[in-house]
């Protein structure tokens, strides 16, 4: 474990989710899985995985990246971290149950600083960090994330502008508040609050911290009525409006009784055959020079 006392972080938590709630772990557990097919893999794009030896997942929940990642190449020692204890006792809990003793869980805040040695990593991977980094933070925990990189490792992050295009207005309009709602949070990089805003910075954000070779993939999972992915997704949707709420009516966005409207509406059409839906994120990986 990290030295660093869990009051100070619990203070500076910035997760605009509950970490260490129930109904968030399994959101995250549903999706692990569907982001990294809708990925083309574990990784799709990347040169010579095969030669890895020391991988960290960044904010890794619960730890379904380091355990396919370990599973997938049983010469590597993958490290997932993460804030909340509840994610990483049930990450090693299925690391041992599934015996893959190449896996394990280590509670930190990924807003301080990493309790690993410089060039410590061949691969850094993040996924999703829009709605855990203010955009204040974005650059020191890139700078971080190269200094524990070797010379010629990759650090990768997967992330989304937006949860979803669907032709249910009720979802529509509970994105649009989410979105705003976290820009006056101070999240995202969106200049009038239509967005998350992230994916058109990572490549500038890279090249800024020294990355070289940087490269983008695009992702996208089709979550339309009667898919394999609907399940998922709309289990997602359900959990991350009620989770979402408080920030909306914080943000003098809308009020409870009008917002549970519109949840409720949203589920409905989410079930409706003629229901659409296509969930984009990017992928941008960069590479640290050698000298």
């Amino acid at each position: 474990m990290s030295e660093t006392p869990h009051s100070s972080w619990e203070e500076t938590n910035t997760y605009v989710f509950d970490p260490e709630a129930a109904p968030e772990m399994v959101r995250l557990i549903n999706l692990e899985k569907l982001t990294t097919q809708g990925m083309g893999g574990l990784f799709a794009g990347l040169p010579d995985p095969g030669n890895w030896r020391v991988i960290l997942d960044v904010a890794s929940g619960p730890g379904g990246w380091v355990l396919d990642t370990a599973f997938a190449l049983p010469q590597a020692m993958v490290t997932g971290i993460d804030i909340s204890q509840n994610m990483v006792r049930y990450a090693m809990a299925r690391a041992r149950s599934q015996g893959l003793t190449n896996a394990s869980f280590r509670i930190m805040n990924i807003t301080h600083p990493l309790a690993f040695a410089d060039a410590s990593f061949d691969f850094v991977n993040a996924r999703f960090l829009v709605a855990v980094l203010l955009h204040d933070a974005w650059p020191g925990v890139i700078a971080e994330c190269k200094r524990i990189l070797r010379p010629g490792g990759i650090l990768r992050f997967t992330e989304m502008d937006a949860q979803g295009l669907t032709n249910s207005r009720s979802y529509e309009y509970l994105s649009s508040l989410g979105y705003h709602a976290m820009q006056r949070a101070g999240y995202s990089f969106s200049v009038d609050g239509r967005s998350l805003g992230i994916t058109h910075m990572l490549p500038g954000m890279l090249r800024a911290a020294g990355f070289q070779q940087v490269q983008l993939r695009a992702n996208a999972v089709d979550f339309s009525a009667g898919t394999a992915a609907w399940a998922d997704l709309f289990h997602s949707a359900e959990t991350a409006a009620q989770q979402i709420l408080p920030l909306i009516i914080k943000m003098g966005l809308g009020s409870e009784q009008e917002l549970q409207q519109h949840c409720l509406q949203e589920l409905i059409d989410m079930q409706e055959s003629t229901f659409c839906g296509v969930w984009q994120y990017l992928s941008a990986w960069g590479v640290k020079p050698e000298s």
